[in-house]
């Protein structure tokens, strides 16, 4: 086991990054993978490209070890949209209902599969500001519902989504989650959902170009593999013939992966897997308490969720839209990387943000509330 200690060591970014929604840096960890296998795949040694090979079966006892779904029942995918877009057109008919607040990946996925095969209806879920609840998607389900698109997270409002309690309203309907902006952080029931979906690059910090499908037995019985190259047809090259797709998460394959992609992912989930999802989402609730007090200290508006349980790694901010302006200069004149947009500045702290970034945080407050 790892301590959070331990982990938040891994953090080598510059003090001030408070933008884990966005992308993550390199872990240490992520950072000597890399180096070493492409140190690795430099030389080409006898036996290299077999040896990298392993690393399909090693990303995906990763993600089984923090998900819980078997390894067989996981496809690695290049980032969370291909896992999403595989996952809309694989649908069968019916309608799904989703909220067109949501980050546009899972908008645009579902969008494109029910223009491009014309078997599925996206159906616009009236929400809560943004907040996708089981009490909204009650009063919203139709006997023609089939499935229901969530974030995990919702990237604009920092919400954690109620996954079980969905569950519980939408019965035997497929539940597809995006978990991108909680993957790794988040202590989720994932066994509920029938499709899990993310990419490494945010709160996992393995960079670009690594992400997972992760599919019930239900989800693998009713969604069709529509995009499904030759790797999808079993683990032999399929020489002189054009085989069917395999049953299971492994058909939605489209060619080799990138096995040096894979590497940096695994060891991610290696990393994350020793200390604890638990303790890492503890450690980020602590941070996200001292960011609280910092705002009501300055006065600075928050629109996200106080509450624990509906909320995970970030922070909206959103003062008046004079007052915007003021609060994106003080964070840039301070060092402090955040994710300011048109109506809010969005702070995403992890478990290893440390006491110098939240003095930076606190001096671009003090900016702030001087000249407000």
């Amino acid at each position: 086991m790892t301590t959070v200690e331990e982990y938040a060591r891994g953090f080598g970014e510059e003090p001030g990054y408070l933008d884990y929604g966005r992308v993550g840096p390199l872990s240490a960890t992520v950072r000597a993978e890399t180096i070493g296998q492409y140190e690795i795949l430099s030389k080409a040694r006898y036996g290299t490209i077999e040896r990298m090979r392993t690393e399909d079966e090693r990303v995906r006892d990763g993600v089984s070890a923090l998900t819980g779904f078997p390894a067989d029942q996981v496809s690695f995918q290049p980032n969370a949209s291909s896992g999403l877009l595989h996952a809309a057109f694989g649908l069968t008919g019916g309608d799904v209902l989703l909220s067109l607040s949501e980050f546009p990946s899972l908008t645009y996925a579902a969008e494109r599969a029910a223009r491009a095969l014309r078997v599925i209806t996206p159906t616009w879920l009236e929400t809560d500001g943004g907040r996708v609840t089981p009490s909204r998607i009650r009063e919203q389900l139709t006997d023609s519902t089939s499935a229901v698109m969530v974030s995990l997270v919702d990237s604009r409002t920092g919400y954690l989504a109620d996954i079980d309690g969905i569950r519980q309203v939408i019965g035997d309907r497929l539940l597809i989650v995006d978990a991108i902006q909680g993957f790794g952080v988040v202590d989720a029931p994932w066994e509920v959902a029938d499709v899990v979906v993310s990419g490494g690059q945010k709160w996992m910090r393995a960079g670009w170009g690594t992400g997972f499908l992760a599919l019930s037995e239900r989800a693998i019985d009713h969604l069709t593999p529509v995009f499904s190259g030759w790797t999808g047809s079993g683990p032999q090259q399929p020489w002189d013939e054009v085989l069917e797709p395999v049953r299971g998460a492994g058909a939605f394959s489209i060619s080799n992966p990138d096995l040096v992609a894979e590497a940096r992912f695994a060891a991610a989930l290696e990393e994350v897997d020793a200390v604890g999802v638990s303790a890492i989402s503890a450690a980020i609730s602590d941070n996200v308490e001292r960011v609280l007090q910092l705002a009501d200290e300055f006065a600075v508006p928050v629109s996200s969720s106080r509450s624990p349980a509906e909320r995970a790694g970030m922070i909206v901010l959103e003062p008046l839209p004079e007052q915007l302006t003021v609060l994106g200069a003080s964070l840039h004149n301070h060092g402090v990387t955040a994710s300011v947009r048109a109506t809010n500045a969005r702070i995403s702290v992890h478990a290893g943000t440390t006491e110098e970034t939240l003095d930076m945080l606190r001096a671009a407050f003090t900016s702030y509330a001087s000249a407000a």
